[in-house]
């Protein structure tokens, strides 16, 4: 017989996960008009009041290359702040166990991020990143792996002596968009690199949609056979083909239990254009202009809500969140649940059409009836049925 149980075929998909939210960071770099301070502060903290247990709140690069975040201490100032930490314990958000995360791709952003430490402001975790391909490592950093994985190294150990958690990136696992195809095995040495060096965890990054669900499965299940601790393993998938819900779930089957995404889908690389003024960001865009995203969180959030996995999350408050952010941004995104709602399993009884009962009523049939009463309780097929039947 066939197995129904989805958990008996896939043993290692969990039955609670964590999602974290970055959109404050990601999800607005891409943009190429100022998001004001007001409305990241807005969008961060009404995310933690709605489940969020992870955020990535900002960019502490230099302003110069990145503008969007020249607003930082602003942000991390309010997150910080008495009145917000007031507003979590009226709400039951045990504040002193979130975890902000500050991105600080190089050494003198996380030298930023120990001063802001100092401060009392600081973030809970900054985020180094490398690519297994090494033109798109440096398109990033502006290094070399050699070099930066000595820089890398330094830095967490500084880092930690501020109390500061590292998140270790690694990209190009499913593919460069300069370089095209690349190796999963390089990005399973990638990641123990950066555990061995003491990176707190990982996230593993398909940073232009080049990720599919059955080489998900396979990298994850690679990666969690070499180092089987879930929670040290944190998916970020980009959406071009609105296939990347498929790989989530591939990646649930693997045992993965840590994703992130973004209200709208938002996100991508830093924008080399802000409101009326060409900007350094990345430099020329590397990949095709095309409209590249994250996965989107209205969505993932439905679809992990309603295949009964738990998450933490108030899911019609989110999509609340998700609505709004249209009218931030300006335009329509990504997310098909702010549209349509989640799936109600007590459907919309205000659209049946009246009449059913005195029907039924009318031509004698029991309520309930599914099928004439002289027909057999159950259907029995044929010799032959379907395509077989109609041959000759």
């Amino acid at each position: 017989m066939t197995e129904y149980d989805y958990w008996k075929i896939f043993p290692k998909m969990p039955k609670k996960v964590t999602i974290g939210d970055i959109t404050v960071r990601d999800g607005f770099q891409h943009e190429e008009k100022f998001i004001s301070t007001n409305a990241k502060i807005f969008y961060a903290q009404e995310m933690i009041l709605a489940g969020a247990k992870e955020i990535e709140v900002t960019n502490l690069g230099n302003p110069a290359g990145i503008p969007q975040f020249r607003d930082a201490e602003q942000v991390l100032t309010a997150l910080r702040g008495d009145a917000f930490k007031k507003r979590c314990e009226r709400a039951g958000v045990k504040y002193d166990e979130l975890v902000m995360t500050a991105v600080t791709i190089r050494e003198p952003a996380v030298d930023t991020a120990i001063e802001l430490r100092k401060k009392g402001i600081g973030p809970d975790r900054v985020l180094m990143m490398v690519s297994t391909d090494p033109e798109h490592h440096f398109a990033n950093s502006g290094t070399t792996l050699t070099q930066y994985w000595k820089e890398a190294e330094r830095c967490i150990k500084k880092a930690a002596d501020h109390g500061m958690k590292m998140c270790g990136t690694v990209s190009t696992i499913w593919g460069s968009p300069i370089t095209g195809a690349t190796k999963l095995e390089d990005a399973v040495e990638f990641t123990k690199r950066f555990l061995s060096i003491g990176a707190h965890d990982i996230e593993h990054a398909d940073h232009d949609g080049s990720a599919s669900a059955a080489q998900v499965y396979r990298y994850f299940s690679m990666v969690l056979d070499a180092m089987p601790n879930p929670d040290a393993h944190l998916c970020h998938l980009h959406e071009t083909k609105r296939v990347a819900s498929a790989s989530i779930l591939a990646a649930l089957q693997a045992g993965i239990t840590r994703f992130e995404g973004t209200l709208g889908g938002l996100g991508g690389q830093p924008a080399n254009f802000l409101d009326d003024c060409p900007v350094r960001g990345t430099g020329d865009y590397y990949y095709d202009p095309r409209f590249v995203g994250l996965i989107t969180m209205e969505d993932l959030l439905v679809m992990i809500d309603e295949l009964g996995i738990e998450h933490g999350y108030d899911v019609d408050r989110v999509l609340s969140l998700g609505r709004k952010m249209e009218k931030t941004i300006g335009r329509r995104l990504r997310s098909e649940a702010v549209i349509n709602g989640r799936t109600l399993k007590e459907g919309h009884p205000e659209h049946a059409r009246p009449g059913l009962a005195k029907l039924i009523q009318k031509v004698g049939e029991k309520p309930g009836q599914l099928v004439p009463p002289e027909w057999s309780p159950k259907a029995v097929l044929g010799e032959k049925w379907g395509p077989t039947a109609w041959k000759k």
